[in-house]
């Protein structure tokens, strides 16, 4: 009584694959947007980031993650050395710093 017939369909295949590409659409744009938007910029920062450690060498004036300034004294492969007043030297990880200066930058308001 309150059963209906099911008909069949001749075009379930082709329907069924259309439908499967319309339901996984949504989750590839978001995918890609995430990518765009949060994944790639984050490379590109770690990228730089190996580059100016890379570029670290005596005489630049370093700023560590801790907010240490101080100059480059000794570059090693993993630690720099870094004195932050006169006599006074510390070692600190290569990657905890955050700011490399080159030492022949005049400041701006010069």
């Amino acid at each position: 009584m309150f059963a209906t017939p099911a008909y069949a369909s001749t075009g379930a295949a082709s329907a069924g694959a259309a439908g499967f590409m319309i339901q996984i659409m949504p989750l590839l744009l978001i995918f890609v947007i995430f990518y765009v938007l949060m994944l790639r910029p984050q490379q590109q920062r770690a990228k730089q980031h190996r580059a100016l450690l890379d570029a670290v060498k005596k005489n630049d004036i370093a700023v560590t993650g801790g907010g240490i300034i101080g100059k480059v004294t000794k570059v090693d492969a993993d630690e720099v050395e870094i004195e932050i007043a006169t006599g006074v030297r510390i070692k600190v990880v290569k990657a905890m710093l955050t700011d490399v200066r080159s030492n022949n930058v005049k400041p701006a308001n010069d």
